[in-house]
């Protein structure tokens, strides 16, 4: 297989594009609920989406190269295939793009520090320390069960706040010390409930993959600590997560055009079939690529429904 696989395409698969939407995602909310309140900015919601997209490839080779070295990528894995174990690339090269990434997320993100201050700041430092730290480091979060809390809380609920608040921060002058009032109302926080629960039922379809061998190697994901049953429950509240707060967000006077997610659902059910009704690799492989079309659709329409009013 490494003789078919060239090093342009290799690091393709290193990048993993097909997850990048997942990135995308909680910009494109954030954003809609900006045009909604007058607060849109561009520049800031443009460098926000490529900073996203940096984060995760940089966590994606850090992934990679960290599960291989630490042995949690064996043979018996049914999931995509991992260059840095399958000897595809070296996984000297595989750290040198990481970091690499990582230090070119920072740099595009001193334009968003400038804008946002040190909450922004905090935010970008922890975002590239999460990324690494989820596998790599001498105590790996994502060998302990915190992943998911991770993908929640940075992927969903920071992601939408942050990319609101750099733009609805524009008027209160460059480098601010702290959170201005206003730039961060309850509102950008709950729009992030959506993409932290679909983005975390991504983790949840890999990790029930992989449970078996995650447990072998000592990998202690949520799954592998909770088992397959409550871990099908677990994806089924994030994706339930994701439809009811477009409903929250209508009662609330947001007006029925965001509840345009909702079409979704039916996708949604047959993803959970197959969830709750196979185990095997191809399947959930399937699945999990599924899934994240469907945090990116979902989020799409939801954006759109946020902004509705202020553009029609």
């Amino acid at each position: 297989m490494t003789a078919a696989v060239s090093t342009r395409k290799a690091w393709l698969m290193a990048a993993r594009p097909q997850t990048l939407p997942a990135a995308a995602a909680p910009v494109l909310v954030g954003t809609g609920l900006a045009v909604r309140s007058g607060v849109f900015d561009p520049l800031p919601a443009v460098v926000a989406l490529v900073g996203a997209l940096l984060l995760q490839i940089g966590t994606n080779f850090a992934n990679d190269y960290y599960d291989a070295v630490r042995g949690a990528d064996t043979e018996d894995r049914v999931g995509f295939t991992r260059v840095t174990a399958g000897g595809l690339l070296a996984p000297d090269a595989v750290k040198h793009a990481m970091y690499a990434t990582f230090g070119l997320s920072i740099l595009v993100g001193t334009y968003l520090v400038y804008v946002g201050g040190i909450p922004i700041l905090v935010i970008g430092l922890a975002s590239v320390v999460a990324g690494i730290t989820y596998t790599g480091g001498p105590l790996p979060y994502g060998y302990r069960g915190l992943g998911d809390l991770f993908v929640f809380v940075f992927f969903g609920i920071v992601a939408v706040a942050g990319t609101y608040y750099v733009q609805a921060v524009g008027g209160s002058g460059p480098l601010p010390l702290w959170i201005p009032e206003g730039t961060v109302p309850a509102a950008a926080v709950v729009a992030g409930l959506p993409a932290a629960g679909l983005s975390t039922a991504i983790l949840v379809i890999n990790n029930v993959r992989d449970r078996e061998t995650d447990a072998a190697s000592g990998k202690r994901t949520l799954a592998v600590v909770l088992g397959y049953r409550a871990s099908r429950i677990e994806w089924t509240a994030m994706v339930g997560l994701a439809y009811a707060i477009p409903v929250v967000f209508s009662l609330d006077g947001y007006g029925t055009a965001v509840l345009s997610p909702l079409l979704t659902a039916p996708f949604a059910v047959r993803i959970g079939a197959t969830v709750w009704g196979r185990s095997d690799g191809d399947a959930l492989n399937a699945a999990l690529e599924r899934t994240g079309r469907l945090l990116f659709v979902h989020s799409a329409l939801f954006a759109a429904g946020l902004a509705a009013p202020a553009v029609v």
